[in-house]
């Protein structure tokens, strides 16, 4: 058994995870250096939510921020999470869109790429595949990691086979919620093994309390890398504590190499940056404790919070446990999609809907009817022809890949970014988050000619919506 690798997720999912990943570049450039000789299998820095969060909230461009990464990590592969057809965006965009998206983010500084989909559709992930291989970088695909009666280790193991057909060049059990209990973690691992020749990597969450042990069982079965946040920002909604992994393993046949000397710099740096972010309310307490409604109604945190709000928007609190048992059974009738961006906004929206009308399906939301058509892709299970019909009515569904009845769009973002123009990344950003991407674009040249540029504190959200 070679030493477990470790990827490290602060300057990415831990700050996504904690505090609406609202971590600025200039918070994260001093100890770059630093962590560059750390000697970890690579930095996750970019994609998700950062790429939205750096324009909507801290008045930062997404592609400087990765080249200032880039430019002092010199040593560590950067790793980016990328939605496969969705980008970093909510929708399907055309293939010119994401094939120039993954060459700039090669051109730009990106080493790997974690691919995946919402719905485990490999159609969705094909053109950001053989793009990123064209581009010469390292294709991660993802397996977005879920509880059913349609999945199991075996059916899992299928869809990384036919991943690593398609050229992946290492795998990710993607665990959004926290949902991958140790014994089962060890199970997967054996099996996917068994199946898969490339690199397996796991990346889970501590949202129920598992992660470190699930990570321990899934090094005993074999995995070759983990996904670890430094321990100011760990555990809650975060990962597990990078040191407490490297403790846990050294010395055994599977240390990790890495010295927790160096690591203790690192935790030096951000553990004030956690106090402040505690002390100004941008980390909410909350999000640091166990939440084991997670195992129980295999809602991820994120959703049970939209749960809460969309409830008591509409004074209706008191329905949140109708809600959660409505949950399951929406997402049966939908073929069983895994609950990650977007299907967990609209599967937790259909069952509020479900609830507050009191009939089931009487008021159906634009998204639900689309994930029913086959707008994003193909559910796991088969939608029954009555529940589709009951959904759609007579429209026609949607059953080879979304992405084929897009027109190439490129072109025309082209033309329409031009008054902003400063670079040619901008038609990337005003391609994800048009309007967003303009506000920026606004501030971004208002600062250039000293103009009145919004002053106040960024973190906040100058461009909140």
């Amino acid at each position: 058994m070679a030493k477990v690798k470790i990827t490290e997720t602060v300057l990415r999912d831990a700050h996504q995870s904690l505090i609406a990943t609202r971590m600025t570049t200039e918070e994260m450039l001093p100890i770059l250096e630093e962590m560059d000789k750390v000697g970890y299998h690579s930095l996750e820095a970019w994609g998700g939510a950062t790429f939205d969060s750096c324009m909507r909230f801290l008045n930062e461009d997404p592609w400087e921020r990765l080249r200032k990464i880039r430019a002092a990590a010199k040593n560590t592969k950067l790793q980016m999470l990328f939605r496969g057809q969705n980008i970093l965006g909510y929708r399907h965009y055309a293939d010119d869109v994401v094939e120039y998206f993954v060459q700039k983010s090669i051109a730009n500084g990106i080493d790997i790429l974690r691919i995946f989909d919402a719905l485990n559709d490999a159609r969705n992930l094909k053109t950001a595949i053989n793009a990123t291989k064209k581009e010469g970088g390292h294709v991660q695909a993802a397996i977005s990691y879920t509880i059913s009666p349609v999945h199991s280790s075996e059916s899992l193991a299928q869809y990384a086979k036919e991943l690593e057909e398609m050229g992946a060049d290492s795998i990710c059990i993607k665990d959004m919620s926290g949902l991958l209990t140790p014994y089962t973690a060890y199970d997967l691992v054996k099996t996917l093994k068994s199946k898969v020749k490339i690199p397996l990597q796991l990346h889970t969450h501590y949202t129920t309390g598992l992660a470190s042990m699930t990570i321990l069982k899934a090094i005993e079965a074999g995995v070759d890398i983990v996904d670890t946040a430094i321990s100011p920002m760990a555990m809650g909604t975060s990962q597990a504590p990078t040191e407490a992994i490297v403790a846990t393993l050294q010395g055994t046949e599977y240390d990790t190499g890495l010295d927790m000397a160096q690591l203790d710099k690192i935790c030096k740096h951000f553990t004030p940056r956690r106090d402040e972010y505690l002390a100004s309310g941008l980390m909410d307490p909350k999000v640091l404790k166990v939440d084991v409604n997670c195992l129980l109604y295999q809602v991820p945190g994120g959703m049970l919070s939209n749960l809460v709000s969309q409830l008591k928007q509409q004074g209706k609190s008191d329905k949140l446990p109708e809600v959660l048992e409505e949950v399951p059974r929406v997402r049966a009738d939908a073929g069983y999609p895994p609950l990650v961006t977007p299907t967990s906004q609209i599967v937790g929206t259909q069952a509020v809907l479900n609830v507050i009308a009191g009939e089931r399906y009487k008021l159906v939301s634009k998204e639900f009817k689309g994930m029913i058509r086959g707008d994003y892709g193909k559910c796991p299970a088969e939608i029954s022809p009555e529940f589709r019909k009951k959904i759609i009515g007579d429209e026609e569904p949607i059953t080879c890949r979304p992405a084929d009845k897009l027109a190439p769009e490129l072109d025309k973002l082209r033309e329409k970014v031009k008054p902003w123009e400063e670079q040619e990344e901008d038609v990337l950003s005003y391609a994800l988050f048009e309007q967003v991407a303009e506000k920026f674009f606004e501030y971004r040249k208002a600062k250039k000619y000293n103009l009145d540029a919004d002053a106040a504190d960024p973190k906040l959200g100058v461009h909140s919506v």
